[in-house]
């Protein structure tokens, strides 16, 4: 409930509020038994009509209590979920990869949004009906009591009925609601693969395929809730049919006294009242039926939603962490690291790695051979499993968090733009920068030349995930904006792979020139990416099997020389190969 924060002067008004509303609602049926009973005595106009502004102020009273209760309601309901959408968001926020890995975004997505709605009704039913209706049973059963004395006790009767009825609706329901969530997932899931990749579907002409997919996950979510929705519907018969025999009895039971007594036992006018606070109370137990529907499908929402409020990042801030960064030499130092943790199924094992402060190191390796998972380490993203990675002297997990990530900057493989303008996405590097940086990290990434090819240039919209620019475009604006930190550490994991040679050159002499001090890890595919860097590292199934320059790799390294082959078929490359291994064996 820390949720509920600012509104909890809200929160709790409500309850007094709807408190004076129910005894201004009890007081009218005890006051028109009054007025029934003194216009059967034969009461005159003025008594009358006296006696109707005084019910007329009641209803008025009690009706602004009710309003004013739905207000402060609302305030705390919508409040309170805007609160608890903010909280899960700044909790993800700090999730390191290892807990963002635990949730896919989808799930996340529907915990935001379909699981808070359901809490949101929730807590409001909790806060103003379900305050309401237990008050309005005590008062109008004492209200009853006090006019009709023992017939007042039927409606306690079949109180441990609808009791009954609820606890096997509840047990029988649950375990439906958590399965429907967990399915909810699966069906967002597709929804979000489907529009992420529409441009793949479309070109593969999968349309047909896709939705086949998404219909047969609707359906199964359209089935359980139907099931669920079957097994609450019990509820309304089981109440209406108890309400409605309780109510036959009163009747019967009332017109027979005040028959059998000439009105010595009961009067019309408390015959009146009676029936008015029957249906008030079994209504009210009606309503908390309908409570119990709401918070027992809710409940299985707000176990989701404290998951992600109590999932705690992987990653520790330490205590008197060091907050400069000296330079950008790296030092791995027997670095092994596990997804699961689980050191027999390590992605890296064995990683001995030093790097100089200022190198272009280029890192090259088959698909999975956890090229991605080496730099990913280095600002945290992950942390080691075992050995220790070094940035400027200091161990990364004795750096505050911040100062260590504002010192690397990554241009990860699935290139990330958000909505906003083109100057907007590049300023993700340096907030503050200037039109001039701007445009000179752009002219260095290569970027500057298309952007001024759109009609309003840097101002240009870019659409969610970067849709209305090209691959290669995305690319550049992601390194440009990378260029823009100016960083101590930059990584750009096969981040120059949309793009032609060329412009991969061009890009890397910009580099040379801009960053000079910057430490420079490139991951590619290709060997002209890397070829000109200080040092190459080959990886092979998450271990180095070889660090050398170019040429040193081509002499020596198999695994480097079949992929440099592989790209390089031409007679007078493959002539420069022959006279490097020659001048070797001299």
């Amino acid at each position: 409930m820390g949720s509920v924060r600012e509104y909890k002067r809200a929160a709790v008004v409500t309850p007094l509020l709807v408190l004076g509303e129910v005894v201004f609602e009890v007081m009218i049926p005890l006051y028109t038994a009054d007025l029934i009973d003194a216009i059967k005595a034969g009461a005159d106009l003025q008594q009358i009509l006296t006696a109707g502004g005084v019910l007329a102020l009641m209803a008025l009273i009690s009706l602004a209590f009710g309003a004013a209760a739905g207000l402060t309601c609302a305030k705390a309901s919508t409040g309170f979920a805007k609160n608890l959408r903010k909280d899960m968001f700044y909790n993800i926020q700090t999730f390191s990869f290892a807990v963002i890995d635990r949730f896919s975004s989808s799930s996340l997505v529907t915990r935001i949004t379909t699981d808070v709605m359901n809490v949101q009704m929730a807590y409001m039913m909790l806060i103003r009906t379900a305050i309401r209706s237990p008050f309005m049973l005590v008062l109008a059963f004492i209200a009853a009591y006090s006019m009709a004395g023992w017939l007042a006790l039927v409606f306690v009767v079949i109180i441990p009925v609808l009791a009954l009825a609820l606890l096997t609706v509840i047990r029988r329901v649950v375990p439906i609601f958590r399965r429907i969530f967990r399915k909810y997932d699966a069906l967002n899931e597709r929804a979000e693969e489907n529009l992420a990749g529409i441009r793949v579907v479309k070109s593969y002409v999968r349309e047909d395929y896709e939705k086949q997919k998404y219909d047969r996950a609707a359906t199964e979510v359209q089935n359980d809730f139907t099931y669920a929705e079957r097994i609450l519907a019990l509820n309304a018969p089981i109440m209406n049919f108890c309400v409605y025999t309780v109510m036959v009895f009163v009747i019967y039971a009332g017109s027979y006294a005040i028959v059998s007594t000439r009105g010595e036992l009961l009067d019309v006018g408390q015959f009146s009242s009676l029936i008015t606070y029957g249906f008030m109370m079994l209504m009210q137990l009606m309503m908390l039926s309908m409570i119990f529907a709401q918070v027992v499908m809710s409940e299985e929402n707000a176990r989701r939603i404290f998951e992600v409020l109590d999932a705690k990042t992987t990653i520790d801030q330490p205590e008197n962490a060091v907050t400069e960064v000296a330079d950008g030499s790296i030092d791995f130092d027997g670095v092994g690291f596990s997804y699961s943790g689980d050191k027999s199924r390590e992605a890296l094992k064995n990683i001995d790695l030093h790097i100089k402060s200022g190198e272009v190191i280029g890192v090259i390796g088959s698909t999975g051979s956890a090229k991605s998972s080496l730099v990913q380490l280095i600002p945290r993203l992950y942390d080691v499993t075992e050995g220790s990675i070094r940035v400027g002297g200091h161990d990364v997990r004795e750096y505050d968090l911040e100062t260590l990530r504002d010192a690397v900057a990554m241009v990860l493989q699935k290139n990330v733009l958000f909505s906003g303008t083109i100057a907007e996405n590049l300023r993700w590097g340096n907030e503050h920068a200037t039109d001039e940086e701007v445009l000179e990290a752009a002219r260095l990434a290569q970027a500057d030349e298309f952007v001024q090819t759109f009609p309003d240039k840097y101002d240009t919209y870019i659409e969610q995930g970067g849709t209305n620019v090209s691959g290669g475009q995305k690319q550049r604006l992601c390194i440009a904006r990378a260029l823009l930190k100016k960083p101590k550490i930059l990584i750009l994991d096969d981040s120059t792979s949309a793009v032609d040679t060329k412009t991969d050159r061009l890009i890397r002499e910009g580099f040379r020139n801009y960053l000079p001090e910057t430490t420079k890890i490139i991951i590619a595919q290709r060997t002209s990416s890397v070829e000109d860097a200080d040092r190459i590292v080959v990886m092979d199934s998450g271990t180095i099997n070889d660090i050398g320059t170019h040429e040193e790799l081509l002499r020596r390294n198999a695994i480097y020389r079949e992929v440099y082959l592989s790209q390089n078929k031409q007679s007078h490359d493959e002539r420069e190969l022959g006279e490097l291994e020659v001048s070797a064996d001299e």
